[in-house]
């Protein structure tokens, strides 16, 4: 399959509408045409960016996808740079990825200003770009390195997760054929595309498809829910902060405008959680209030989506499903390993990292799970969310299902730490519901119905919020710091 198919087959839907965001609204022809004068602008006279990498920093809009697809097209590998970091995470990415090109969107080329400044690197603007003479655009071969996206970092810094254009869609493709998007699909994304999710999952996917993405500045739930209400949208995809907060500003709505909220979820044909393990009591909620079971997958920087619930059939509530269209999918002394066109090239710059993370050609996630029925159950980070204690192996996971059903409790994070006599402690960090209280001693009393007694918190935080990443995950290295701080 040919590099340019992606390009291609938005020739094929030249004249339908693919996106609209702040900067107006958009057909494919006009993104295929806006993205070849960035390339045009982007090459500067050479024939071909041969894989340079290109840092670019563009708020979500036409702007954006013209930017990713000129650097495809170019010839370029694209690193997208996140809206929310700062200064010194920004410089690292630049750094780290040995972008020879910064590009940003006329608004935020200050933020860019200082790095290119500093390192003598090219900074061109996205209208500076479009005002190029066009150029003939290099022949791209699928093996090329396309993609550069960064992890979060837990114990060391991001490391940056290069994908290749083949990688790429093999990874839409997967999704495409599992979920049956087509040219009639609409879907709104508000998810930060710095992300797999929001890069992969829904813009690429749309585009793959003929469809068509709204794309939001960011997310706000009254703003989301007006959206989905008039948007006549068919496909909704989000993390589980989202849907909880979706749903409890559909609490607060008067019922007649609930009910409104309530049939345009019902419009839809598919809704999506991911990123982040689905509470059931969410999925309860959700499906109470929608009408809708959230279809729950598995999937990470890596290796785009490995496993999902049906489309169509029964989607099992704390379960992830089975492979996706072309991935293999391994237990390994109970740790998920995968393989496939979907699965990485390598860690920027880190061979030695690389080559830890295989085994015999198979990815090593990281993550433990069960296969129960034919699906996986994801029982967490083998080195975050499985704890030691007493010589038991424990799911964090399981513990904040269970901890979620206390009534005074609205969210929290189950961790462990290091302690002499028990190997680690099992802390709850906690956020309490409005106007309640808690103790230890009576959760513990109340847990003791729920968990067996090696599971229940010996320690216990009550926070106003839990630290959380720019997709909503929360950063349990960060819930670890605060059990750690004198006093806590």
């Amino acid at each position: 399959m040919s590099v340019k198919t992606l390009f291609a087959r938005a020739k094929d839907f030249a004249e339908r509408p693919a996106l609209s965001g702040p900067d107006g609204a958009w057909t494919y022809r006009e993104l295929l045409e806006r993205s070849e004068r960035t390339a045009s602008g982007l090459l500067a006279g050479e024939k071909d960016l041969k894989e340079a990498r290109v840092a670019f920093l563009a708020p979500p809009g036409l702007g954006y996808a013209a930017l990713q697809w000129g650097v495809w097209r170019a010839g370029g590998a694209a690193v997208p740079l996140a809206l929310s970091h700062p200064l010194p995470e920004l410089d690292y990415v630049v750094s780290d990825s040995g972008a020879s090109v910064l590009a940003a969107a006329p608004e935020l080329a200050a933020r860019l200003g200082p790095i290119a400044k500093a390192r003598g690197l090219r900074l061109a603007l996205t209208n500076d770009l479009l005002a190029a003479p066009r150029r003939p655009l290099p022949r791209l071969k699928r093996t090329r390195r396309a993609l550069i996206l960064y992890t979060s970092g837990t114990t060391s810094k991001p490391k940056g997760v290069v994908t290749t254009h083949a990688n790429i869609q093999a990874q839409a493709q997967s999704l495409v054929t599992a979920w049956e998007w087509s040219a009639d699909d609409r879907i709104l994304c508000f998810l930060p595309l710095h992300h797999i999710h929001g890069v992969i999952n829904v813009l690429t996917c749309a585009l793959w498809s003929g469809a068509f993405c709204e794309l939001l500045p960011a997310f706000d739930a009254d703003r989301v829910w007006e959206r989905v209400r008039e948007g006549r949208f068919t496909l909704f995809m989000a993390v589980p902060t989202v849907y909880q907060r979706l749903a409890d500003a559909w609490e607060k709505a008067p019922p007649d405008r609930r009910k409104a909220l309530s049939s345009a979820c019902g419009r839809m044909r598919l809704m999506v959680s991911g990123s982040a393990a689905l509470p059931v009591s969410l999925l309860e909620r959700w499906r109470d209030l929608s009408g809708h079971t959230l279809l729950e997958r598995y999937g990470m920087t890596e290796i785009g989506m490995a496993l999902s619930n049906p489309l169509h059939g029964e989607r099992l509530p704390g379960k992830v499903g089975s492979p996706l269209p072309g991935m293999e999918v391994r237990l390994v002394d109970g740790e998920i390993e995968v393989r496939g066109p979907n699965v990485f090239l390598e860690y920027w710059g880190k061979p030695e990292a690389t080559k830890a993370a295989f085994r015999d050609g198979w990815f090593r996630t990281g993550d433990a799970a069960v296969v129960e029925g034919g699906a996986y159950r994801i029982l967490g980070r083998s080195s975050v969310d499985i704890l030691k204690t007493g010589g038991f192996k424990v799911s964090a996971i399981e513990i904040e299902e269970a901890l979620r059903e206390h009534p005074s409790i609205e969210e929290c994070a189950v961790v462990g730490i290091e302690d002499p006599e028990w190997g680690e402690r099992v802390c709850a960090a906690l956020v309490l519901k409005a106007g309640r209280s808690l103790t230890l001693e009576s959760l513990r009393a109340w847990g003791k119905e729920r968990l067996a007694p090696y599971k229940l918190p010996s320690r216990m935080l009550a926070l106003p919020s839990l630290p959380r990443n720019a997709m909503g995950k929360v950063v349990k290295p960060e819930v670890s710091k605060l059990f750690r701080q004198p006093g806590s």
